[in-house]
């Protein structure tokens, strides 16, 4: 069993329209947009991040915005729901402001003794927001969401399959531990992780296949402290027959991938080196960064990515 991983690094999706995706997140979620940068592969299409103050693993979601994307088709093979932490207490708050910004509620419910909001992104995304006692991690406290109800980070991520055997023993290799099970969800657990610590189950045999588009997640990435690290995760999984890209340089981490039994995509990147390794922290997210490759693309993107507010 692997004691690198740390829990939950970041969970990248699709979206059609870049400035309505940035609209949700910083001004309905009030996360705080900590890195506007492009696709490695396309650069003409945005890679945007959304965080806590620093962008500190375990609380960054992340965004393609293809525009002419077609729309995601829910089912297994994917990771069907995004879940946040919010304070103890906070879901009434959540709930009515959703209502006034248009933010589709699907429902309340509890499950595995707390409490959740399910919600839906602008894209039809699955997202919940879970009542977590205990969960000391600082919100980023500068947009109009109060830090007494804002969000602290992820809580979790539940994947839907339609065998959930082998990807369970997989995250059991990888250092989770089944912890509860309720239904066809199982739920496992890092110990002592980074606060993002949670990866459910979801088995669902009869299901159809999922269809990637706009509203689905296209990777969940884990987080490692470094490099060495990584590296070591990267041989064991190697070792126990995955098959592992070589490691990866994204600016703001090292990353490797390789597809799980399930068909989910997953990724491991390091902490290092973090998002103010080219801009302050004071001023994240605030203009266009390039990757080395794509500078001189800069005049063309600057012209033809859309602005992200009006």
């Amino acid at each position: 069993m692997l004691t690198q991983i740390k829990g939950l690094h970041h969970v990248t999706s699709m979206a059609k329209d870049a400035r309505t995706n940035n609209a949700f997140f910083t001004q309905k979620l009030g996360l705080r947009r900590v890195k506007q940068t492009v696709n490695f592969d396309a650069p003409d299409v945005y890679h945007l991040y959304y965080a806590d103050e620093f962008g500190t693993p375990g609380s960054v979601m992340t965004y393609f915005p293809f525009p002419n994307i077609g729309q995601g088709r829910p089912g297994v093979g994917e990771v069907g729901t995004t879940v946040f932490s919010v304070p103890e207490g906070t879901l009434d708050f959540w709930q009515q402001r959703f209502a006034e910004q248009g933010v589709r509620v699907l429902g309340r419910e509890e499950s595995f003794g707390e409490k959740r909001l399910t919600f839906a992104g602008p894209d039809g995304d699955g997202f919940a927001l879970v009542e977590a006692k205990d969960d000391a991690r600082a919100p980023w406290s500068k947009a109009d969401v109060a830090a007494d109800e804002a969000i602290r980070g992820f809580h979790s991520v539940s994947l839907r399959l339609r065998d959930g055997g082998a990807t369970e023993e997989l995250l059991k290799f990888m250092g989770y531990k089944e912890i509860d099970r309720a239904g066809n969800v199982r739920r496992l657990a890092i110990e002592g992780g980074n606060g993002a610590d949670l990866v459910d189950i979801e088995t669902l045999p009869g299901a159809a296949s999922a269809n990637l588009g706009a509203g689905s997640v296209h990777h969940v990435a884990f987080a490692v402290e470094d490099r060495a690290r990584q590296l070591e995760v990267r041989k064991a999984l190697m070792d126990t027959g995955y098959q592992v890209t070589p490691v990866i340089d994204r600016d703001y981490f090292w990353a490797i991938y390789f597809r799980t039994p399930g068909g989910v995509l997953f990724e491991v990147s390091t902490n290092e080196p973090g998002f103010d390794r080219d801009e302050d922290t004071a001023h994240l997210g605030e203009v266009l960064k390039l990757p080395k490759q794509h500078e001189h693309l800069r005049p063309y993107l600057e012209q033809h990515l859309q602005p992200l507010s009006a």
